[in-house]
């Protein structure tokens, strides 16, 4: 089953301002492969983004966070960001703050 990709427009935001084209290239293609078997790449993540994926890009500093709505078949790219632990600009970090703020929502 192929499932369609959905971006958030933040996250859409955040792909855009990566500047350099290889990085920005090497994520885009880790999103097109979501297209076959989301649920088994990626790793589920826990507390406040339960429900949601993290799959590792671009070297492994770079994280997309997703979630795969089955009923749907779709994939929803919430964010795309560095990992920076400790950071207010983590990617975690700013999942957490757009789904408090229900600015993103796969269900629309």
């Amino acid at each position: 089953m192929t499932y369609k990709i959905v971006m958030a427009p933040t996250a859409l935001k955040l792909l855009k301002e990566i500047t350099d084209r290889r990085v920005r290239d090497l994520i885009v293609k880790r999103i097109d492969d979501l297209k076959e078997d989301p649920e088994k790449q990626g790793k589920p993540l826990l507390g406040e983004l339960s429900g949601y994926r993290s799959l590792k890009a671009a070297g492994q500093r770079y994280r997309i966070i997703y979630q795969a709505v089955k009923d749907k078949v779709l994939i929803y790219i919430v964010a795309i960001g560095i990992r920076k632990e400790g950071s207010a600009s983590d990617i975690y970090t700013l999942a957490k703050k757009l789904i408090r703020l229900h600015l993103v929502d796969p269900r629309e």
